[in-house]
């Protein structure tokens, strides 16, 4: 089944080929313990398979994917995991500085980056430069790092506050399509599909505005052995969807 969603495959876009596609890279730790693995061999293996996903969702046309990569909750594991984990986005930021513009990928933060080492923040600005240089319509991957969907909620909330105590905005002009720009994932269309391996049936925290009309996709798959079959399966299954928005089919 692999492959058989292709760039220019009209067939596929007409079948519904998602914009935008987020996954909650979970089951790293698992992972790595099935295996007698320390967890921060797990979080190695998952960041490879990310690197892979993410070519390949770029390569069928996908536009934009974003992944949970680290949640507001996530610094209450051990110091080791914590650096570890940091270590690999900090290997992952330094590869990407050199190659975003020759592979024609946009990256992009979601999250409060005031608590990330200013090191990594310093990386995290330079992809923004870089990605600020490509064209719009190029693929986008989106990195949720020390992020939580109440947490990005609460800061939309307290910026629009603000710009109401300034007199800049009233409170009557706020609509879903203003407070929208006021997240992280301002200006790019909400998640059709939302993945979510390792077996688990709940949404952690993630992207809970944007997902309001998104179509989840559950499997047991860890996500170091998610591939892109389980990417076509994925696809394959939001495909079959019945999307109607609250309305009825005529």
């Amino acid at each position: 089944m692999a492959g058989i969603f292709r760039k220019n495959d009209t067939a596929g876009r007409a079948a519904g080929l998602p914009r935008h596609i987020a996954i909650i890279m979970d089951g790293n730790g698992r992972w790595a313990t099935r295996r007698g693995l320390p967890r921060t061999a797990g979080h190695k293996a998952g960041a490879e398979t990310f690197r892979r996903i993410a070519t390949y969702c770029k390569n069928i046309g996908v536009q934009y994917l974003t992944v949970y990569a680290f949640s507001t909750e996530n610094w209450k594991r051990s110091a080791d995991e914590v650096g570890a984990i940091m270590g690999l986005l900090k290997k992952y930021l330094l590869e990407a500085v050199d190659t975003m513009e020759k592979d024609q990928i946009r990256l992009r933060f979601f999250g409060d980056m005031t608590p990330i080492a200013p090191e990594l923040q310093a990386l995290a600005q330079q992809t923004d430069a870089i990605s600020d240089q490509l064209a719009p319509g190029d693929f986008q991957a989106n990195i949720c790092l020390n992020y939580g969907g109440r947490d990005e909620l609460l800061r939309g909330i307290r910026r629009f506050a603000a710009e109401c105590a300034a007199g800049e905005k009233k409170p009557e002009e706020l609509d879903e399509g203003l407070f929208s720009s006021y997240l992280d994932s301002a200006g790019i269309p909400d998640p059709e599909l939302i993945i979510r391996p390792s077996g688990e049936l709940r949404l952690s925290n993630f992207l809970l505005w944007q997902c309001a009309y998104s179509e989840f996709y559950f499997t047991d798959v860890l996500w170091p052995d998610f591939d892109e079959a389980e990417m076509d399966r994925a696809i394959a299954a939001y495909q079959a969807r019945d999307r109607r928005f609250g309305g009825v089919k005529k």
